[in-house]
């Protein structure tokens, strides 16, 4: 029987997954090299497939907060290509349809070991890998795919579109464990005042990022984290 896992960069995308059957899950806390080592333990551990899940960064116009992707590859930072299971890929985005969840299944996205924070770098991205946006934990996640010849599939929701940066405060908002610390982004607040509006803006549309997700996991069902 095949064993699905899941790597999540926060504790409130894990959330998301609440309802399906118990599968193996583990947080990043938005470390690139954490998402590998985890995925890699994961693997270890007897998964013999793996889901990159949770929120990311538009890098083109016109993807609003709370789209849902489901992208058929993932383009690392040096330009390396990984394609998710074409045969997975197309089951869930079959199953979407019929459910009437949106789903956009044809944008690659792109993998970066840094936040992108500023709308010039999300443009800059978007040209060198012709991807509509961007995580931490994807190119990671597939990486390690790859490497033990495991299918692989990624379903992402926007939640900063690409004409708004991220205020610096955000940056200290995630733990380790992916939890969140919101006294950080308080404290590091107090010496950035004027960015609280923006800071706003950005946890708004994280929610409503999360809330597609969890929806989609509604809709899909457990069918689409299973390969049997």
């Amino acid at each position: 029987m095949n064993r699905v896992a899941v790597v999540v960069g926060m504790a409130v995308e894990a959330g998301c997954l609440d309802g399906l059957p118990p599968v193996r899950i583990a947080c990043s806390g938005g470390r690139p090299d954490v998402a590998r080592e985890r995925a890699e333990r994961l693997v270890a551990d007897g998964a013999t497939a793996l889901v990159s899940f949770g929120i990311a960064g538009a890098l083109v116009p016109g993807l609003a907060p709370a789209t849902l992707l489901l992208p058929p590859a993932v383009v690392g930072p040096s330009g390396e290509m990984f394609t998710v299971d074409a045969a997975w890929h197309a089951r869930v985005a079959l199953a979407a349809a019929r459910s009437g969840q949106p789903l956009v299944t044809t944008a690659r996205l792109a993998g970066s070991d840094l936040a992108v924070t500023t709308v010039a770098a999300k443009a800059a991205l978007a040209l060198a890998t012709g991807a509509a946006a961007v995580d931490m934990e994807s190119h990671m996640v597939a990486a390690v795919a790859r490497e033990h010849r495991l299918p692989l599939l990624v379903l992402r929701a926007i939640a900063d579109p690409a004409e708004r940066a991220i205020p610096a405060p955000a940056l200290v908002g995630l733990g380790p464990e992916g939890e969140a610390r919101p006294l950080a982004v308080a404290l590091r607040l107090l010496t950035a005042p004027w960015t609280l509006p923006a800071l706003i803006r950005l946890a708004a549309d994280s929610q409503a990022g999360l809330a597609a997700l969890g929806q989609a996991v509604r809709r899909l069902g457990p069918a689409a984290f299973r390969l049997d």
